[in-house]
């Protein structure tokens, strides 16, 4: 399983595309833990709130990140602050939909997020229960055409975020 910098490197060295299913309720990550605490405090996010860096670094050299959140509302704090920093990353070049199983029901979703760069290579992620991430595993070829058909069911099933985000905030 990759980790650290070397799952980091993945978004390095992508050439097109990079899509990531997530349907975690709560991560825990260490470098998100302060920010968190300031957003549920109603602190200022700062600059990088409004146009996240990260997925500028991708998109501002022709590459296209997007990503499908299955998620149950009401909203845990953990996804109130994730879904209050999208748009930056939408502004950024990042598209995001949302799956809300409260309010549709969409059947043969894995369980798991993952991410399939360049349509050729997928990575199942693996988490604790807690949500603290342990790595990404390179799954084989011949399951790419099953993760395939979850990002193409889970973008057609997916709310755009802003409409979404109209509706819920």
């Amino acid at each position: 399983m990759l980790t650290g910098e070397g799952f980091g490197r993945l978004f390095e060295t992508f050439e097109r595309t990079a899509f990531r299913l997530e349907t975690l309720a709560e991560y825990d990550v260490e470098e998100e833990r302060e920010e968190i605490a300031r957003f549920l405090a109603g602190e200022d996010m700062g600059p990088e709130w409004d146009d996240n860096p990260w997925v500028r670094s991708m998109a501002d050299k022709g590459k296209q990140v997007s990503r499908v959140h299955v998620l149950r509302s009401p909203l845990t704090d953990y996804l109130r602050y994730e879904l209050a920093a999208y748009p930056g990353n939408i502004k950024a070049g990042e598209s995001i939909g949302i799956i809300d199983l409260a309010e549709q029901d969409v059947e043969g979703l894995p369980d798991h997020d993952f991410w399939l760069f360049d349509d050729r290579d997928v990575y199942r992620m693996h988490y604790t229960p807690e949500g603290r991430f342990l790595g990404g595993e390179l799954l084989p070829a011949d399951r790419l055409p099953e993760y395939r058909g979850y990002r193409d069911l889970a973008l057609s099933r997916a709310v755009l975020f802003a409409t979404y985000w109209e509706r819920h905030h």
